[in-house]
């Protein structure tokens, strides 16, 4: 719309401009190598404009006559550069696809056309990364510092065949060379970052955390946390030789990230060292609020030297209040319990987290409450076999490595911050086995102990035939008639006065009651066979038998009940 409005004006200025000159004819004379020429001025003007086209026109068939060789030229540089940037895109998605042939093809017409181009430079280095050949890529790299738009890139080519040769010298060289050039670039900066935790040197390592956090490389949450770690890194290794130094960063450490375990334990311990054991505590305390452990409990529980087992045992009580329904805290007023003799509160603390599923450390407090309370060698055996099939526990874990004590850097691949309390990886989703009646260990009533069934085999009886039934006082005087045989135990004094009779297989079945009375009417007399008797496999189903002890404790001496009739005895 406005163009259309300039063309207006400009045609209407022309037309008020001819308006004008036809108003006001006038004569023009030119005299010239005795030629006279007299005009209007109208014809003059237009004469005058028509000529001024005329010399343009020439000046322009000129100029394209003497430009055409350059033309030429310049057609032919803007075809091979056209070319030369194609064979860079399809090279490129050569790459992308992993075909070093086609990629080096490209690479070739490339080079051919545009030789001088940063792209061309990239795509042979990618090149000769993608075909194996290090030294052709380093030399790319290498060519790429020679122009200021590729010198970066060409750095972190080349620190990436550093990495992969192993040479962490020139890898941080050439990481430094890049940050010194560019301090906003990412990689620069957290390979910088990893070189200094990977060497210990925890105060430039906090410099790298600064800078990444000015430059807005890193979230405010992630930096303050990576800053908590190094100076909790800082004051592990400094308490032994600095303890003040050591003391200031551990508190400092735990400002930035309360939640940290290791820094709160070490800064309640130091405190309590010092004789604060008031601040201690609540540095603990809160700690324990937001993430058990039992580190925390340990500091805590020893923060006032001197306390007797009951102290401690109250400090439990009151750490136990904070997190009642805890995992944690469960075990840790079990075990100051068991140290102060508080068995049956041991027990009262262990039971529903038993009822649960028992854990490692649940099962070795049981065993050790076990052999505190009765000295029950074979109780505290059983326990220790449940640990060694119970669910493990949480742990200090890294990259797939199990710790017992925490680290900054996992020593796998040198990462930050990279252990995390929590259950071992091998044991997610593994179901829990099955394990004996936990709870009813917890109790000073008669326990009930499952035996499986594929443990409980018959006694075979020798070969005894059951005593005739006595004969009625008033029936005559009657020879017995055989009765089929029922097993009993060998050592049964009535088994060894009987004669002895062909041995003969018994079908029982276990019940998880009371054996039940076998009737003559329901047993079958069995083929005798000249082999001996055969054992028959006892039905899968479990037997349940009340004892007072675990099974391999011996127990207090106590008679053996009498057999039942037609019933059956195992004995252990």
């Amino acid at each position: 719309m406005v163009r259309v409005l300039v063309y207006l004006a400009v045609f209407a200025c022309l037309a008020f401009g001819a308006v004008w000159l036809a108003d006001r004819p006038g004569e023009v004379s030119v005299l010239w190598q005795g030629y006279r020429i007299e005009t209007s001025v109208a014809l003059a003007a237009i004469g005058v404009v028509a000529l001024a086209f005329l010399i343009l026109l020439v000046w322009a068939i000129i100029r394209f006559v003497f430009g055409l060789p350059s033309a030429f030229s310049l057609s032919s540089r803007a075809r091979r550069r056209a070319r030369g940037f194609e064979a860079v895109s399809r090279g490129m998605v050569a790459i992308g696809a992993g075909d070093p042939v086609a990629a080096g093809r490209y690479t070739g017409e490339a080079r051919r056309f545009v030789p001088g181009e940063p792209l061309t430079l990239l795509l042979e280095a990618q090149t000769a990364q993608l075909s194996g050949d290090r030294a052709q890529a380093e030399a790319a790299f290498k060519a790429m510092l020679e122009k200021s738009e590729t010198r970066v890139l060409g750095l972190r080519g080349l620190f990436v065949e550093a990495k992969r040769r192993g040479d962490a010298a020139a890898a941080r060289a050439f990481a430094d060379d890049a940050v010194r050039r560019s301090p906003s670039l990412a990689w620069a900066n957290d390979a910088l970052l990893d070189f200094h935790t990977q060497a210990g040197d925890w105060q430039a390592a906090r410099t790298a955390v600064e800078r990444r956090a000015a430059l807005r490389l890193a979230d405010k949450a992630e930096a303050r946390r990576q800053r908590a770690v190094l100076l909790a890194a800082e004051a592990l290794q400094a308490r032994e030789h600095e303890p003040e130094k050591a003391l200031a960063a551990a508190l400092e450490a735990v400002k930035l990230a309360p939640a940290l375990t290791p820094a709160a334990a070490l800064a309640g311990r130091m405190l309590a060292e010092r004789g604060d054991v008031r601040k201690a505590s609540k540095l603990l305390e809160a700690a324990w609020r937001d993430a058990p452990h039992p580190d925390i409990a340990a500091a805590y529980l020893d923060a006032r030297p001197g306390d007797s087992a009951l102290d401690r045992l109250n400090r439990a009580v009151t750490l136990t209040k904070l997190r009642p329904s805890d995992p944690e805290s469960v075990l840790a007023l079990a075990g100051a319990a068991i140290q102060a003799r508080e068995f049956q509160k041991a027990r009262d603390a262990l039971k529903p987290l038993l009822a649960g599923g028992a854990s490692v450390r649940a099962c070795l407090l049981m065993a050790e409450l076990e052999d505190a309370e009765h000295g029950a060698a074979g109780r505290v055996r059983e326990w220790l076999a449940r640990a060694t099939r119970a669910p493990r526990d949480a742990a200090w874990v890294a990259d797939g490595l199990v710790s017992d004590h925490w680290m900054p850097v996992s020593p796998i691949t040198g990462r930050l911050d990279a252990f995390v309390w929590t259950v071992p990886p091998a044991t997610l989703g593994s179901k829990a086995q099955a394990i004996d009646d936990v709870l009813a260990d917890l109790d000073d009533s008669t326990r009930l102990i499952e035996v499986q069934a594929e443990s409980v085999t018959t006694i075979e009886p020798e070969a005894v035939a059951p005593p005739p039934p006595a004969p009625p006082p008033a029936a005559p005087k009657e020879e017995p008639k055989p009765e089929p045989a029922v097993a009993a135990a060998p050592s049964t004094p009535d088994a060894e006065s009987k004669p002895a009779a062909e041995p003969k297989p018994v079908e029982a079945a276990a019940e998880p009651e009371k054996p039940a009375e076998a009737k003559p009417a329901d047993v079958k007399p069995a083929e005798s066979k000249p082999a001996p008797a055969a054992r028959e496999a006892v039905s899968p189903k479990p037997v349940i038998f009340p004892v007072s002890h675990a099974p391999d404790d011996p127990g207090p001496e106590e008679p053996p009940p009498e057999p039942k009739k037609g019933g059956f005895r195992l004995f252990g």
